[in-house]
């Protein structure tokens, strides 16, 4: 009898502790951890469990590295996913595992603004962290659709250029089969050069199908599309910007992107244009003007004869000197 009492007496203290084991660990799962601010931690592929929990401990994000592994068995049989986590401040053990449960990782954003060219990409690319991997090969100028693109840890830079190629292509082939009739180019790259003029011009959304319909009236008359990004793109040898004014000389120099000194389109994009610019080239506005320069303010002024440009010209000039000289290039 005594023996048996003594077993029901066991067989409950068993239960009870049991019982407070399995609270103490529900607890445990669902407590707050240590951290104070949010941290973000890598784990690499094939990282052990208890690997993981030393990490977890040592950057303040759990309270015991002991009890990990045996949290991570009873909170479910799912594995642990490589990548790298932003914990947030105070993440219980619960919340951590589920983030890495379903691979909740670190999402990188790279910003690629339109107008850039493909060397200025190129640096970006360079710097964005988390990004992994050399530039094999350089990609030809405008082949790349300038978008805000997601990405993580560990992605290829290879493979962030294949994603922007690929978004070139997918957007001219959307777009070319719509085009207005009588464009004076028949190809999706044509229309692309003049896209990527059309980019450097004018920052203004606004503006850009008129301006496009200037340079494809002056195409169609065969006059030189006489396009100042054109020459800093070929006197800048690819990069896009110059640090000084361009001079008559910069205008009359032989190099087949100088719009000034050759007929019709340049033999490739100066830059990537984004996606409102080739529509604008394809979709321009209806116009018969042939002549724009800057208006002073961050827009164009637009004129059908150069005599009338001419006095816009001089109306910016009265402009510029009165906040500051600053030569001046017709269009």
């Amino acid at each position: 009898m005594k023996r048996l009492l003594r077993l029901v007496v066991l067989l409950v203290l068993l239960t009870v502790a049991v019982e407070a084991a399995r609270v103490f660990l529900a607890d445990a799962l669902q407590a707050a951890g240590p951290a104070t601010d949010a941290k973000t931690l890598l784990f690499a592929k094939g990282t052990r469990t208890q690997d993981i929990g030393d990490a977890l401990y040592q950057a303040g994000v759990i309270a015991s590295r002991r009890l990990w592994p045996v949290l991570v068995k009873i909170s479910g049989r799912q594995p642990l996913l490589a990548g790298e986590y932003e914990f947030p401040a105070h993440a219980a053990p619960a919340t951590i595992l589920d983030m890495m449960r379903r691979g909740q990782v670190v999402v990188h954003r790279l910003t690629i603004a339109e107008g850039l060219t493909v060397r200025q990409i190129e640096a970006l690319l360079r710097q964005a962290p988390g990004a992994d991997g050399r530039i094999d090969s350089t990609p030809s100028e405008g082949s790349l659709l300038p978008s805000t693109y997601f990405y993580s840890y560990g992605e290829g830079r290879e493979a962030l250029l294949a994603r922007m190629r690929k978004g070139m292509t997918d957007l001219e082939d959307e777009v070319w089969p719509q085009r207005a009739p009588d464009l004076p180019f028949t190809s999706k790259d044509e229309a692309l050069v003049l896209a990527s003029i059309v980019e450097r011009e004018t920052a203004l959304s606004a503006e850009r199908p008129h301006i496009a319909a200037i340079f494809l009236n002056r195409l169609k008359l065969h006059m030189r599309l006489q396009s100042d990004p054109t020459v800093i793109y070929a006197v800048s040898q690819g990069e896009g910007v110059l640090d000084r004014p361009l001079s008559h000389a910069d205008l009359i120099a032989a190099n087949p992107y100088n719009t000034y000194a050759n007929e019709g389109l340049p033999p490739g994009p100066i830059c990537n244009p984004g996606r409102a610019s080739v529509l604008a080239v394809l979709h321009p506005a209806v116009s018969g003007d042939l002549y724009f320069v800057a208006d002073g303010s961050g827009g164009h002024v637009f004129a059908q004869t150069l005599a009338a440009h001419n006095q816009n010209v001089s109306h910016l000039r009265q402009i510029e000197q009165r906040i500051q000289p600053h030569p001046l290039q017709n269009k």
